[in-house]
C-alpha cells in the first residue's frame, strides 16, 4: 500500500497504513535517526548529524534536506502540542505552515495522518503532494528495515 495525499486549496492530506505500532511511529517522528530516515522521501536526503529534536512545547526540530543536484536547505519546526503516541503539532515559522500529525492504532499496525494547513503557494502543487505521499511511504520503508529484535524495547 501507498500514501493517498490530496490537496484543498490550502491544505494538504496525506494518508498511509503501516505495519508498526503506533509507539514505533511516534520514534520515527521524534528522533533525530527517525527523521534522518525518512524526511526527505524520494526527493532528497536528510543527513543524520543535521538532526536536532527538542521535543517538548516551545522547542524546535530542524534538519538540512539536500536534493540529487546538491541544493541544500535548512527546515526548522516549532512543536505547537504534543500528545505522544498519538499526535504531534508543529509549525514552520517562515511561512505559518502548520502540520498536524495523527498516529493512530490499527487492527495490523498503526494508521498515518499529516494535515497541512495554511500552505504558502508555492506549496500548492501536485510536486508538494507527491512529495509528501514520498516522506510518507518512505517512512514505511524505514519502519520495515527498522524491525525491532525480539527482546528488545523499541520505544
Amino acid at each position: 500500500m501507498t500514501a493517498r495525499a490530496e490537496l484543498h486549496g490550502d491544505e494538504l492530506i496525506a494518508r498511509r497504513h503501516l505495519r508498526a505500532t503506533p509507539e514505533r511511529v511516534w520514534t520515527a517522528f521524534t528522533s533525530p535517526g527517525g527523521i534522518a530516515a525518512f524526511w526527505g522521501g524520494s526527493h532528497a536526503t536528510v543527513p543524520p548529524e543535521s538532526v536536532t529534536v527538542d521535543l517538548r512545547p516551545g522547542g524546535a526540530f530542524a534538519l538540512d534536506t539536500r536534493a540529487p543536484d546538491g541544493a541544500s536547505r535548512r527546515l526548522r519546526f516549532v512543536y505547537l502540542s504534543i500528545s505522544a503516541p498519538h499526535e504531534l503539532v508543529f509549525d514552520e515559522p517562515v511561512t505559518g505552515l502548520r502540520t498536524t500529525v495523527t498516529i493512530r492504532p490499527a487492527a495490523d499496525g498503526t494508521d498515518l495522518t499529516v494535515h497541512q494547513r495554511r500552505l504558502p503557494p508555492e506549496l500548492r502543487s501536485t510536486r508538494a503532494v507527491d512529495g509528501l505521499a514520498s516522506i510518507l511511504d518512505a517512512l514505511a520503508t524505514h519502519l520495515q528495515h527498522d524491525e525491532p529484535t525480539p527482546g528488545r524495547s523499541t520505544t
